[in-house]
């Protein structure tokens, strides 16, 4: 059984395949039904990171203002940010990422390092973000997660999220195959 929402009228339609999502559903401000993309199982698309700044971070360097950079992996993608010369605990980066997302990906984890010459880099702390949220809304403005490092608050990161789905041609077959649509007269 499918339900469908118009006018705030409930309407079932028993010809139709069930939800994709087992029937978890959420209701948003105005009664309309919405699916979370998390429980969906496959999301498509490109997702876009915008790296902001962050603010309070641990100064890793004793004798000189640290140099961070990120490291923002999604899934098995990785890339990494230039790194904010002799910016110290407060870096501003304002760069942007794309990942091309083809699985349900949970969370995006933003590593923070600071980049040391002869020597191996430091590990500031690390955020990580959920993103069913984007995937629901489209667009998270920038917005401060904490950074923290052996479970303790060691900063904030400011983060801005866009997906842009990918179209499928998969639920117009979907639509067709079920209940005989094209082959009725």
């Amino acid at each position: 059984m499918f339900t469908v929402h118009i006018d705030e009228r409930l309407f079932q339609l028993h010809a139709m395949p069930p939800p994709v999502d087992s029937g978890r559903h959420e209701r948003d401000g105005v009664g309309r039904t919405r699916v979370s993309a998390q429980r969906i199982g496959m999301v498509r698309g490109k997702l876009e990171v915008l790296l902001v700044g962050a603010k309070g971070l641990e100064n890793t360097d004793f004798l000189c203002k640290m140099d961070p950079y990120a490291v923002l992996t999604c899934r098995t993608q990785e890339q990494k940010s230039s790194v904010a010369s002799g910016k110290g605990s407060d870096p501003e980066w304002h760069e942007s990422f794309v990942f091309t997302v083809s699985d349900s990906v949970p969370e995006l984890t933003i590593k923070l390092m600071d980049s040391d010459t002869g020597s191996r880099d430091d590990f500031v702390g690390e955020a990580t973000i959920p993103l069913e949220a984007v995937f629901f809304e489209g667009n998270i403005p920038p917005t401060v997660y904490n950074v923290v490092k052996d479970q303790k608050y060691c900063g904030e990161i400011k983060i801005g999220l866009s997906f842009i789905a990918e179209e499928t041609r998969g639920s117009d077959f979907l639509a067709q195959s079920y209940g005989g649509w094209n082959e009725s007269s």
